[in-house]
């Protein structure tokens, strides 16, 4: 797969969905402190967010409150959320302002051109991709996010012992990603057996997650350092 056709094939599809009122004024309000537009120029993380510190990069975060919580917990590191939706980004600012942390950033676009031309070289701590769309059925396959030239980009934005967390609901995607990430010179398997890992504290169990495990749904945790 080359890098054109990974740009191509998008690995979503927008549903913008209507904003509420408060969404709105969020974005309206909020948004010159804690977004960043998509550009073409790589970003100075410690201009962004006014200090030296580890940065993690969330790759579609839906509602926003898993990665607020984490980014609450975790004050002492920088956290950026990438997320094609509106509303999820509008809910994530409300969030934000509820709570008054500091160490967050939005930007709301394609997640593979953010990466690829935003994101400098060995410059992110930990990037966390976590339930993203399974695309199930076969002839969708192409669509998932995680393939081979994605992986490989991962790579150079991830400093050497940097982490790529990992999780899905969707048993097969998992097999999906172990095959990938597996074969990934790049990236070496934390856990003893070259599968999967318990999940760590510092992932929040979400409604959905939970929800899933009642009706007897499996979560695969998955956890990769660049070598």
């Amino acid at each position: 797969m080359t890098d054109q056709h990974i740009r191509t094939i998008k690995s979503f599809i927008k549903r913008e969905g209507r904003l509420t009122p408060g969404q709105q004024r969020a974005l309206e309000i909020l948004w010159p402190e804690f977004g960043i537009e998509f550009s073409e120029q790589k970003l100075d993380l410690q201009k962004t967010f006014n200090r030296d510190a580890e940065t993690i990069l969330e790759i579609g975060f839906g509602n926003g409150n898993s990665l607020w919580e984490m980014a609450k917990e975790d004050a002492g590191r920088n956290y950026i959320g990438i997320e094609v939706h509106r509303p999820g980004a509008g809910h994530l600012l409300q969030l934000i302002e509820q709570s008054e942390i500091k160490n967050c950033r939005i930007i709301c676009h394609d997640a593979v051109d953010v990466i690829d031309h935003q994101i400098a070289d060995n410059s992110l701590h930990r990037v966390q991709l976590f339930f993203p769309d399974p695309w199930h059925k076969k002839k969708h396959h192409k669509r998932r996010i995680v393939q081979d030239d994605f992986v490989n980009m991962l790579a150079q934005k991830i400093k050497s012992g940097g982490i790529f967390h990992l999780a899905t609901d969707w048993e097969h995607y998992a097999e999906h990603m172990i095959k990938v990430m597996n074969r990934n010179i790049h990236f070496t398997n934390l856990s003893t057996d070259n599968t999967f890992m318990p999940k760590p504290d510092y992932r929040p169990t979400t409604k959905f997650e939970t929800r899933g495990k009642k009706l007897g749904h499996g979560v695969w945790d998955m956890l990769y350092r660049k070598v």
